[in-house]
């Protein structure tokens, strides 16, 4: 089945960036159909409260945030569609994109897939996410204050985290199943001179530990193994982190523009223009550093902006 029409812009996901680009472009009267993908709303649809986020005081529920991102958009004639984009083809103008049978047809694409954390896959992780259980220390850390945390992790991604933490909790233990770790040499001084911070090796967390009070789920500890002896035992902690890193949501788009080695995607470094003229990219499936939920949506605004003046420019 072909969809014969010509969309000005399809925005590829959901989440901040996805939707302050449908946003913008909607209020441009550019008519953007948004497939918001795997996880409508993004990784703050898993989070549960988020401080940090501009113009909301007392904080605001991560799923609420999405929804109301959405409905604005939505406002301003953004057509948000609960579907997926499993295949594009960037090679010809207009750009297709595939969506299970369907074929959708636009002069412009803003990707805004965003990334996952690496998870252990454990059920126990999976059931604690957002109540006492995070992949973002910069976002979740002030929830830990005084507490006893747990990072998961041996690379330079669990050393800053586990650093960023001793801010906040009392103790900081870094889980790793080896008994060397790849973060840098410089990275991992900084931990291991931090009187806050302790290195647990050649151990791995088995199940995440917690109780349900009142409707109300917290961690109250992680069961740890012992790789060298085998010994399972109870470690009392509030938070466990997870340090082992992101994987962008670019496997589709592999072949079709350029992607860093680790995945994300490459933008320009004044706009988010890739590769492919009128392709723009934005969120954290082009940006490995921050991370945030603001930086995500203002990266969106900014490839809303860059798609406005291609379309002047190009389709008049």
């Amino acid at each position: 089945m072909s969809e014969q029409n010509v969309h000005n812009v399809i925005i590829i996901g959901s989440g901040p960036a996805g939707l302050t680009a449908a946003l913008y472009t909607a209020r441009a009267n550019l008519k953007p159909i948004v497939f918001e993908g795997m996880q409508p709303g993004g990784q703050l649809t898993i989070t549960t409260e988020v401080e940090n986020y501009p113009g909301f005081e007392h904080g605001i529920m991560g799923p609420e945030l999405m929804d109301v991102m959405r409905k604005q958009a939505q406002r301003f004639g953004a057509d948000c569609r609960f579907k997926f984009i499993d295949k594009v083809d960037f090679s010809s103008r207009p750009f297709k994109l595939f969506s299970e049978d369907q074929e959708h047809l636009a002069k412009a694409v803003i990707i805004a897939t965003g990334a996952s954390a690496k998870l252990l896959g454990l059920p126990s992780e999976a059931e604690y996410m957002g109540f006492g259980v995070s992949a973002c220390a910069t976002c979740d850390g002030f929830f830990f204050k005084n507490q006893r945390i747990i990072v998961i992790g041996g690379g330079d991604t669990a050393m800053e985290e586990a650093n960023y933490l001793t801010k906040f909790g009392k103790e900081v233990m870094i889980v790793h199943r080896r008994d060397e770790f790849r973060a840098s040499k410089i990275m991992l001084e900084r931990a291991q001179k931090n009187p806050k911070i302790k290195l647990l090796t050649d151990t791995v967390l088995e199940e995440v530990v917690g109780v349900n009070e009142d409707g109300k789920k917290r961690v109250t500890h992680a069961k740890l193994k012992n790789l060298k002896s085998g010994k399972v035992y109870d470690q009392e902690v509030e938070g466990i982190f997870l340090g082992i890193g992101h994987k962008p949501n670019t496997d589709i788009f592999k072949g079709q523009i350029d992607l860093e080695d680790n995945g994300y995607i490459k933008t320009s470094k004044i706009n988010t223009k890739t590769n492919i003229e009128g392709v723009f990219a934005c969120g954290d499936a082009q940006d490995h550093v921050y991370r945030q939920a603001v930086t995500a949506a203002g990266s969106g605004c900014m490839a809303a902006i860059d798609v406005e003046r291609y379309l002047e420019e190009h389709h008049g």
